[in-house]
């Protein structure tokens, strides 16, 4: 009875052996399997990997091809200036200058255009730049943006003008080559900072809006007036400031009204002593303010000197007599 099972199992294994795969039979490769633990997955060494290709770089295009000629090829770029925001565009004197907005190697802005032209039309590149436009000592900076296309843009500089003149008080008038102004920003004296110098009387100077320091000088020696001055927008201010000053002149006589005495060296004093002229000739002049001063002539060894009194007026003269040492 017990040969019979055993002859199965005999038929089974041998049926499983003459098997192409060598496979058993399912239910016994489910409990194999089953007693078997996973086995890992194996990793990739990174360094044996090849290389990712890179991306092609995308064809151009005649679409690609045309935007970037027109975002780097200069456009037009019209340019006016004007007084006041209601005024017309400055024909001339204007002096127009552009700069990159990226500073050089030294620090600075590249300078890229610049024109004389009242009302230019320039042709830039499109990008950012600053724009410094001057007329006389009026001036003013902004920014520029230039897009693809024209492009227009208007400054405003809100200018008045100034004209200066001086006067000895009582309405005596100056001779031009005595006179000259210097303009200085307002504020105090060690913030201000120097506008325009050497004026002449009656020249026009362009400024900004605004409230300006201004000094006349009467002569080379102290005769110097100070006053602030308001410019307005769009208007021209004229201004007449009053020396209280005259000028001197000397001579050294042996006699008074007698004739003048050549080679003398002369020197002006103030009260304190101070040396404020000094010249050698027979007839030597300079304009003194309102004061007190002292003259001494020098002729070889001899030295005469007499004391005086200016008064604001018209010109004058000083005698110094070599009979009173």
């Amino acid at each position: 009875m017990l040969l019979r099972p055993l002859l199965a199992l005999l038929l089974v294994l041998a049926a499983a052996l003459a098997s192409p795969s060598g496979a058993l039979p399912a239910a016994f490769a489910q409990e194999t399997a089953a007693e078997m633990p996973p086995m890992p997955r194996p990793r990739p060494d990174p360094d044996s990997l090849p290389p990712m290709p890179l991306p092609a770089p995308a064809a151009a295009t005649p679409a690609t091809e045309a935007i970037a000629a027109l975002t780097s090829a200069p456009q037009p770029v019209a340019l006016n200036v004007r007084i006041t925001q209601d005024g017309a565009p400055i024909p001339d004197g204007v002096v127009w200058r552009i700069f990159d907005t990226q500073p050089d190697a030294n620090g600075e802005l590249a300078l890229v255009a610049k024109s004389d032209v009242g009302s230019p039309t320039v042709e830039l590149p499109p990008g950012e730049y600053v724009v410094h436009v001057a007329y006389g000592r009026a001036q003013t900076s902004e920014p520029l943006s230039v897009v693809p296309g024209a492009n227009e843009k208007t400054f405003i500089l809100d200018a008045g003008a100034l004209r200066l003149n001086s006067a000895v008080t009582g309405d005596i008038a100056i001779p031009v080559g005595l006179l000259k102004f210097d303009v200085f920003t307002a504020g105090e004296e060690t913030d201000r900072a120097l506008v325009a110098e050497g004026l002449k009387p009656n020249d026009i100077v362009t400024l900004n809006a605004g409230t300006y320091h201004i000094v006349s000088y009467f002569g080379t020696t102290n005769a110097v007036v100070r006053a602030d001055l308001r410019v307005e927008a769009g208007q021209l201010t004229d201004a007449t400031l009053y020396h209280h000053a005259s000028q001197v002149g000397f001579k050294l006589v042996s006699e008074e009204g007698g004739e003048a005495i050549a080679d003398v060296e002369w020197t002006v004093k103030t009260t304190d002593g101070a040396t404020i002229f000094s010249e050698l000739g027979a007839f030597p002049s300079t304009v003194l303010a309102e004061g007190e001063y002292l003259v001494l002539a020098k002729q070889g060894s001899q030295v005469f000197n007499r004391e005086f009194e200016v008064q604001a007026g018209s010109p004058r003269e000083i005698e110094v007599l070599t009979t009173v040492y």
